[in-house]
């Protein structure tokens, strides 16, 4: 990473909210969905949001009443959190959440667009798993929505697939099979420039997660296609997972 704040510094934050695919993602169609399944998982108890950014899931599930912990390498997407009607009343540790810890333990614990192929290694993401578990209370639950690897869209002997196509954005995914390495190169027409970025991830596919989840000592409960409880089928092109921590 380049800076403390890795990925996601001020450049980017400062205009992360008004991107074209967070902007359709922060839509209430979209958002609403996903706060009434983790309002659902909490109970009584509280959340704890790995990557919790400026606040797209965080604020409006505190505003359904279930209090909300997030931990953010950037202080600043945690800074426009904070500019935000609600989001200081939100606290937020600054640091990495593979080895970042709070106080106290919570009901559920989530991750949500993509967010755990920011770790690029699988000893990363094992360690996240571990951190979760450490944090959740007998019975609570770690939420994960991620994409499913797009390899079997890709023409053979291609490693590149467009996942947006329109006239001011562009987006393209390029696999690197022998690592589970994947770079998503983002194209986007700003007031008549053309702005790029490009991100490395690490992806996994939804069986190696739950043997992530079986070395933290969690498991699988539920595997939907999408927010909406969809089935989750060999032409899901993203999965939210449910596991769970023991009960004593």
């Amino acid at each position: 990473m380049h800076n403390e704040d890795g990925y996601f510094d001020e450049r980017v934050a400062a205009r992360y909210d008004e991107s074209g695919e967070v902007a359709e993602m922060s839509d209430a169609a979209v958002v609403d969905p996903v706060v009434d399944l983790l309002v659902e998982i909490a109970g009584n108890g509280r959340a704890l949001e790995l990557g919790i950014g400026t606040g797209r899931i965080a604020l409006p599930l505190t505003q359904r009443g279930v209090p909300v912990h997030g931990i953010d390498l950037s202080k600043a997407m945690v800074a426009r959190l904070r500019a935000k009607p609600g989001g200081e009343d939100i606290g937020v540790t600054n640091g990495d959440f593979t080895t970042t810890t709070v106080d106290g333990t919570f009901s559920v614990a989530y991750l949500v667009f993509n967010t755990i192929e920011n770790l690029t290694t699988q000893a990363a993401q094992v360690a996240c798993f571990r951190n979760v578990a450490a944090h959740l209370e007998p019975g609570g639950c770690f939420v994960i929505e991620v994409g499913v690897p797009g390899l079997q869209r890709l023409p053979p002997g291609e490693t590149i697939h467009a996942f947006h196509v329109s006239e001011t954005r562009w987006g393209f995914d390029e696999y690197d099979v022998a690592t589970q390495g994947l770079t998503s190169h983002h194209f986007e027409l700003i007031d008549g420039r053309l702005e790029r970025s490009s991100i490395p991830f690490r992806y996994a596919w939804p069986s190696e997660l739950d043997l992530m989840a079986q070395l933290a000592g969690m498991r699988l409960r539920e595997r939907w296609g999408g927010w909406k409880r969809e089935p989750f089928t060999s032409d899901s092109r993203k999965h939210v997972s449910v596991w769970e921590k023991p009960a004593l």
